[in-house]
C-alpha cells in the first residue's frame, strides 16, 4: 500500500515531454506532483490529471522550500527533469551571462531539487531522468550554450550514478529536436521543419510523446538495473548517417 501512495515528480510539467509523461504515469496508475512555473496551464494539467502540484521557477532563489512544503513528506520513488533551453548564437556573439544563466537553468536547478529529494528518493528506490541533447554527442554550429550546458548534464548523471548507488538510479535521456512551445520559432516555418526532419534517419521531428516513452520506463521498476546511462531518443541522429 506504501507504493502506491508514493509520488513522481515532474518539472517543467507543463512542457511537451513533462506533459506527455505526467499523463502517461497516471494512466498506468502512478500519481504525480506536478511543477511549472505558468499557473493557469499547470493548474489545469493537475486539475485534469487529479495531482498535487507547486508553481516555482528554478531561477529563484529558494525554490525548492516551495516543492517540499507542498509535498509535506510525502514518499517519492521518481524524480524528472524536464527543464530545458534552446540557446543558439554563434561564438562571437555570446556572453558570459549567456552561458551562465543557461548552466543555472539546465544543470545547477537540477542539482539544487535532487539535493532537496535525494534522502527522500534514497528511502525508496527511486529513479530519476534528466535531459540533455543530441547537440551533445552531436556537434552543430551556434550550440555553444546550449551543448556546453547539457553536456555538464550529462557528466552529473553518471556522478550521481555512482554516488546515489544502489538506492537511486539516475538515467539522462538525450533527445533530439522535438515539437515544442520551446522549438516554435525554429519549426512554424514549415519548409525549415521539414528540411530539419529529413536530417533524422527516420525522416520526422520527434514529439514529447516519443521521449516521455522513454522516461516512463527508466522511473519504472522495469529498468531497476539500469543506471547512469545516455540514451538517445533522437530518429537515428546521433549515430546514423
Amino acid at each position: 500500500m506504501l507504493f502506491l501512495n508514493m509520488k513522481k515528480v515532474i518539472l517543467g510539467a507543463t512542457g511537451s515531454i513533462g506533459s506527455s509523461l505526467a499523463k502517461k504515469l497516471v494512466e498506468k496508475g502512478d500519481q504525480v506532483h506536478l511543477i511549472g512555473r505558468e499557473e493557469a496551464s499547470l493548474s489545469s494539467l493537475a486539475s485534469e490529471l487529479d495531482s498535487s502540484f507547486t508553481t516555482c521557477d528554478v531561477l529563484e532563489e529558494n525554490f525548492c522550500e516551495k516543492i517540499i512544503n507542498d509535498l509535506k513528506d510525502e514518499p517519492i520513488n521518481g524524480l524528472a527533469f524536464c527543464i530545458g533551453s534552446i540557446d543558439l548564437k554563434p561564438l562571437k556573439l555570446t556572453k558570459k551571462s549567456d552561458f551562465m544563466q543557461s548552466f543555472n537553468l539546465n544543470l545547477v536547478s537540477a542539482t539544487e531539487v535532487i539535493r532537496s529529494l535525494a534522502d527522500n528518493l534514497k528511502k525508496n528506490k527511486g529513479s530519476i531522468v534528466l535531459f540533455s541533447t543530441v547537440a551533445v554527442r552531436q556537434g552543430f554550429p551556434n550550440h555553444t550554450i546550449v551543448s556546453s550546458a547539457k553536456g555538464a548534464i550529462e557528466g552529473l548523471t553518471l556522478a550521481l550514478a555512482a554516488e546515489l548507488a544502489p538506492n537511486v538510479r539516475v538515467n539522462c535521456i538525450a533527445p533530439s529536436l522535438t515539437n515544442s512551445k520551446m522549438s516554435d520559432f525554429l519549426l512554424k516555418n514549415e519548409k525549415v521543419k521539414e528540411g530539419i526532419a529529413k536530417m533524422h534517419p527516420l525522416k520526422r521531428i520527434g514529439e514529447g510523446s516519443d521521449t516521455a516513452s522513454v522516461a516512463k520506463f527508466l522511473l519504472d521498476k522495469e529498468s531497476s538495473w539500469i543506471t547512469g546511462q545516455i540514451i538517445g531518443v533522437d530518429g537515428g541522429r546521433s549515430s546514423v548517417a
